[in-house]
């Protein structure tokens, strides 16, 4: 989603800059960072958005060149959502994403001799829930962009952080892998829509001050194939994948707290995104919006008043305390569409560096008078403590 990954980022990757900052200076062991950022200036510095690119109107995407990292923009995402089958049914959601933050604008990087020396700071987020065990199993990891230990290039594409990665290995198509203590995924994604621009022409405005939005693209439906590994054994899979990517130098408004942001792939070849901004006073944000993508390939932006995402239930983290929506209708009354959705399960709660909610869906309604199906993903913020006021 255009608003749904871009405070995340910041609050997140505000740490790993502090961490990781002094490498732009040196490359020296982290028993010396806090001394490094006061002399230069305290971590003000090397997380300010001065001299950044802003998003501030269309520009024209180019791929590949635009699948890689935009480092005169100080924050990026890399977005891979996905729900599988075995042949015998058993369901597993996953998530990969993958997050860049560039610690000095483009201007102020000189060239250090330290193969440990970095202007980026990547972290990554990896997420499965096995519905048959009732489990959602949640990593996070660190990293600088420096010593091959993390990075993103556009050609070939390639976004990776350690051992977990994804990577075009031939056109349209993707390897992604991801292991973590028992758990596993390798799957092939191939593209069957190719890149669909949100927003207008690729800029999703999110508010109303300047540079206040994003350049985003999604790739909507992955088909995917590979193995889910769990407890060490490898499960034959396959469905459907979903990927954004973002860039943009910004952040919420004083008084936005929170967003929902729905992705889903019906089975008459329909995909649908949508995402509200949700304010200080309750109300939805003038800025949410969505996209309808139509089997052809063809889009159509939706405004505010387009759709509705109503609550039916409610869901409160054992861990956070955050009470989360857990049931939804969402209604395009332009497109005939209504849509019920619910989580495979209530538990998806991302307990990292910051607790959010992203999580496998099912779906079912009615489009244009026939009945559908469909899978997707949830992303719910500021439910476990309000995003409004942390820039």
């Amino acid at each position: 989603m255009s608003m749904r990954k871009l405070l995340l980022i910041f609050s997140l990757l505000l740490i790993i800059a502090v961490i990781i900052g002094v490498f732009w200076l040196s490359g020296k062991e982290t028993t010396k960072i806090q001394s490094t950022l006061l002399l230069e200036g305290g971590p003000e510095k090397i997380n300010s958005p001065d001299e950044f690119a802003r998003a501030t109107g269309p520009a024209p995407l180019e791929f590949p060149r635009d699948f890689g990292a935009h480092p005169d923009f100080q924050t990026e995402w890399w977005y891979y959502t996905g729900n599988l089958d075995t042949p015998e049914g058993r369901h597993f959601g996953y998530q990969l994403t993958f997050f860049r933050r560039a610690l000095l604008p483009p201007m102020q990087v000189s060239p250090r001799a330290s193969d440990w020396a970095t202007d980026q700071a990547y972290m990554a987020h990896f997420a499965l829930t096995d519905i048959v065990e009732g489990q959602h199993h949640n990593f996070e990891r660190l990293a600088r962009g420096a010593a091959g230990l993390a990075g993103a290039q556009s050609d070939p594409y390639r976004v990776w952080l350690e051992n977990w990665s994804i990577e075009e290995v031939a056109t349209g198509e993707y390897q992604l892998t991801a292991r973590q203590d028992d758990l596993a995924l390798d799957l092939r994604l191939s593209d069957l829509t190719g890149p669909v621009l949100q927003g207008e022409q690729g800029y999703s405005r999110k508010g109303s001050e300047p540079g206040n939005g994003s350049y985003y693209y999604s790739q909507p439906r992955l088909a995917t194939k590979g193995t889910v590994s769990v407890a060490g054994k490898a499960y034959p899979v396959s469905g459907f994948s979903w990927k954004d990517h973002e860039y943009s130098t910004s952040a919420l408004s004083p008084d936005q707290i929170g967003w929902d942001w729905f992705s889903v792939q019906l089975d008459d070849q329909h995909e649908i995104m949508v995402f509200q901004l949700r304010r200080e006073d309750g109300s939805i944000d003038p800025f949410s919006s969505g996209t309808v993508i139509y089997p052809d390939g063809t889009t159509r932006t939706l405004e505010k008043g387009d759709f509705t995402i109503q609550v039916g239930d409610t869901w409160r983290s054992p861990t956070s305390g955050g009470i989360y929506p857990s049931k939804w209708t969402v209604n395009i009354p332009s497109e005939k569409l209504t849509l019920e959705v619910l989580p495979y399960l209530p538990d998806q709660e991302m307990n990292v560096s910051y607790n959010y909610w992203e999580g496998a869906v099912k779906v079912s309604g009615e489009h244009d008078g026939m009945p559908v199906e469909g899978d997707g993903y949830v992303e719910l913020t500021g439910y476990a403590g309000s995003m409004s006021g942390e820039f």
